[in-house]
């Protein structure tokens, strides 16, 4: 790891608010999903000057495939108060653009 990170947290073991220290991060799983995303697109136009004929919108709904990178992170922490050491999983998702 590139650097210890410190700030304040609450520690699960003595429940004060003092330094927590990021020990260690690792990533635990690295996968891509695609999934289908539905996407509604109107084209609604105005006709200028002709009030007999109806406006009548076109809805189209189109099946578009989306990829999304999802990566889990355990952070392992240490209280700088009692010393009492953690993990944590977090989840971060993000969707690749094309």
């Amino acid at each position: 790891m590139s650097g210890v990170k410190t700030f304040f947290r609450y520690c699960p073991a003595c429940g004060q608010r003092f330094h927590i220290r990021l020990i260690n991060k690792k990533l635990v799983r690295d996968t891509k999903e695609t999934r289908v995303q539905r996407v509604t697109a109107s084209n609604t136009r105005v006709m200028v000057g002709s009030r007999s004929q109806p406006i009548l919108p076109a809805v189209l709904e189109v099946d578009v495939p989306v990829t999304v990178d999802v990566e889990d992170f355990e952070y392992s922490y240490r209280c700088g108060q009692c010393g009492h050491s953690w993990t944590e999983t977090r989840t971060r998702k993000e969707e690749i653009k094309r």
